[in-house]
């Protein structure tokens, strides 16, 4: 347990390292994918453009552009709604060095939703990603005896492990943009072991002395 945990702080470790615009991007789809998500909660579902219709009307922000991006998504919606299986698509290839394909997913969600709703675009986003995952774990039963030594093969466990870490980079992404609220706020508060210096040499332990006998000592004597 204590192992899973400590891959799970890792994985989520890396979704916030990378260069600098890469955050930037992470967290801008986080929040919106969050506000999303928690808009979901109350009587009448929002969608994601009225996510981003409140906080612009109330700054001052001129908002009819959003009406026509609407419009045009609507128009669209049969075509759009296939960005549904491209975001399960994203997900499931994403992996630690590939970590932007899981907010791209998201933000592919976020369009096909404003097309069809949010309960049609993220059923179609998991079942395709559940499909993918699922499809290279039975083709990796017939290599689970293979020797991989100068060829690739598909093997069980390498499937399970890819399939773990795209789920949880992806699941993640609307954590993010709160997260790191949340650590930003207790950062001051919270007490942190103190940490090796670098630059110090490192000094050994002293050996413990092995018990003699009193014989011993005596013949030494």
């Amino acid at each position: 347990m204590r192992d899973l945990r400590r891959e799970f702080v890792r994985l989520c470790r890396c979704v916030v390292t990378g260069p600098r615009w890469q955050l930037v991007i992470v967290v801008v789809v986080s929040a919106w994918s969050c506000a999303w998500i928690l808009g979901q909660v109350g009587g009448t579902p929002t969608s994601p453009l009225a996510v981003l219709r409140g906080p612009l009307d109330w700054a001052g922000v001129p908002i009819g552009w959003l009406d026509a991006v609407g419009g045009w998504i609507r128009e669209r919606q049969d075509v759009l709604a296939g960005l549904a299986v491209v975001a399960g698509l994203l997900w499931a290839v994403t992996t630690e060095r590939g970590r932007l394909a899981a907010p791209t997913g998201w933000f592919a969600v976020l369009v096909a939703a404003e097309a069809i709703g949010y309960a049609a675009a993220v059923h179609r986003a998991l079942i395709t990603l559940a499909v993918v995952i699922g499809v290279f774990a039975l083709l990796s039963c017939a290599g689970r005896r293979a020797f991989v030594v100068d060829r690739i093969a598909l093997l069980p466990r390498g499937v399970l492990h890819a399939g773990a870490t795209a789920v949880t980079l992806s699941a993640v992404v609307p954590l993010i943009a709160p997260g790191l609220l949340v650590a930003g706020l207790m950062r001051p508060y919270v007490t942190r072991p103190p940490r090796l210096d670098p630059t110090r040499p490192h000094i050994p332990r002293q050996r413990a002395r092995p018990a003699v006998s009193p014989a011993e000592e005596h013949r030494s004597a």
